[in-house]
């Protein structure tokens, strides 16, 4: 959950592909890149130290939002 300046919220989901490794490279799956969208499906680039900026219709250069989610300050 993430904030804009007005108080408005945004929900961000964080998607992480996964590949699976031939038994011969490694036992697992690895991590691969992170992709982050709004629930509304609006797109969400991470910007660091908690903030990110979200694409959304009629906003030109996006709307920057802020979380306090330990994972991402």
């Amino acid at each position: 959950m993430a904030f804009d300046d007005q108080g408005r919220e945004y929900m961000i989901d964080m998607f992480i592909s996964t590949r699976e490794l031939s038994e011969m490279q490694h036992a697992g799956a690895t991590r691969g890149t992170s992709v982050f969208r709004t629930r509304a499906g609006h797109d969400v680039t991470y910007l660091g130290n908690g903030e990110f900026m979200v694409m959304v219709p009629g906003e030109e250069g996006g709307v920057t939002v802020r979380t306090d989610d330990s994972e991402f300050v």
